[in-house]
C-alpha cells in the first residue's frame, strides 16, 4: 500500500454558484472543484489516486463559508515534494469563489466530521427598508418589515441546550433529530444588520435556517417569543415554519480537541449519531 499523509484543509467559498459542498452528477460544487484542482496538481486524473474529501458540515446549495474544514489523504511522497508549493498552486487553478487558506498536517486520527467538537454559523439578516447594501446581497436576507432585537433574543432563549430539533429539520432515515445548542443569540452590528450567531456539536440538514425562520417571525411581532420553544415537543418537521433563504448563512468556525483526542472525540461522535 502507498504511504500517505492526511492533510486539514481550511476553505472559504461564497456558496451563491454552488449546489452546495457534495459532489453531484452534472452539478458545480465546492468538493467537485477542490478535488479538480487536486487531481491537476497531482497529476492524476482519477482512479489511481482516490480523493476522499471528508467534510466537517455539508453545506446546502446558496450556504457560504469562512471556517469550513475537511481531511484528505494524499501519497506521502508526492506531498513532501509539493508541500511548498501546494497552497499557492490551489490558489492559482481554485476558482475566485473558492478558496483553500490553510493546508495542515495532522495525525490519521482526525477526522474532519466525527473529531469536530462544535460548528458555529452566523445568519445575517437586513430589515432597512431600503434593503441589503449592494456588497453584501449574496449573504444577507432582505427583510420588508421591522425586526425586534429583543423579541429575537428572547425566542432564541428556549432553543438553547439538547433538545430534539425534529420541527426543524428535515429528517434522514436512521438518523438522530437530537442536538445540543449551547450558543444562539442575535446582535445588531453598527451598520444595522442583524446578525444570528448559533453553535451546537451538529446541526441537521436545514435545522439553523429553519431556526432562523422561527425566531424572524417573533421579531416581527406574528409571534410569541414562546412559540419557537413549544415546538420542540413535535417529532416531525413542522409545517408553520419559514425556512430563511440559504443565501443569508455562513459556517464561520469548526472546533476541534486537542491533538490526542482526536480519536476519542471520533469514536463518541459516531456513536451518538448511530
Amino acid at each position: 500500500m502507498t504511504d500517505t499523509i492526511r492533510l486539514r484543509l481550511e476553505i472559504s467559498y461564497d456558496g451563491a454558484a454552488f449546489a452546495g459542498w457534495a459532489v453531484q452528477p452534472g452539478q458545480r460544487t465546492v468538493a467537485g472543484v477542490l478535488a479538480e484542482a487536486l487531481h491537476r496538481i497531482l497529476g492524476d486524473p482519477g482512479a489511481e489516486t482516490p480523493l476522499g474529501l471528508t467534510v466537517a458540515g455539508r453545506t446546502d446549495a446558496g450556504v457560504h463559508a469562512t471556517g469550513q474544514v475537511c481531511h484528505v489523504d494524499l501519497p506521502a511522497a508526492r506531498y513532501a515534494e509539493l508541500a511548498g508549493s501546494l497552497l499557492r498552486r490551489l490558489g492559482g487553478l481554485m476558482p475566485g469563489d473558492a478558496r483553500v487558506k490553510a493546508i495542515i498536517p495532522v495525525p490519521d486520527t482526525f477526522d474532519a466530521r466525527f473529531s469536530a467538537t462544535f460548528r458555529r454559523y452566523e445568519y445575517r439578516v437586513c430589515d432597512d427598508p431600503w434593503g441589503p447594501d449592494p456588497l453584501r446581497r449574496h449573504d444577507t436576507l432582505g427583510w420588508p418589515r421591522p425586526l425586534d432585537l429583543d423579541r429575537l433574543n428572547a425566542a432564541a432563549i428556549g432553543l438553547l441546550g439538547e433538545h430534539d430539533f425534529a420541527a426543524y429539520c428535515k429528517r434522514k432515515e436512521h438518523a438522530t433529530t437530537i442536538r445540543a445548542i449551547n450558543q444562539l443569540d442575535w446582535r445588531r452590528d453598527p451598520d444595522r444588520t442583524l446578525v444570528a450567531t448559533v453553535q451546537a456539536d451538529a446541526f441537521c440538514q436545514a435545522m439553523v435556517r429553519s431556526l432562523v425562520g422561527a425566531m424572524i417571525a417573533v421579531g416581527e411581532g406574528r409571534r410569541g417569543p414562546e412559540w419557537p420553544a413549544t415546538l420542540l415537543t413535535l417529532r416531525e418537521r413542522s409545517n408553520q415554519v419559514t425556512v430563511a433563504g440559504a443565501h443569508g448563512l455562513t459556517l464561520v468556525a469548526v472546533g476541534y480537541p486537542a491533538a490526542d483526542e482526536y480519536a476519542s472525540r471520533a469514536d463518541a461522535t459516531r456513536r451518538l449519531r448511530a
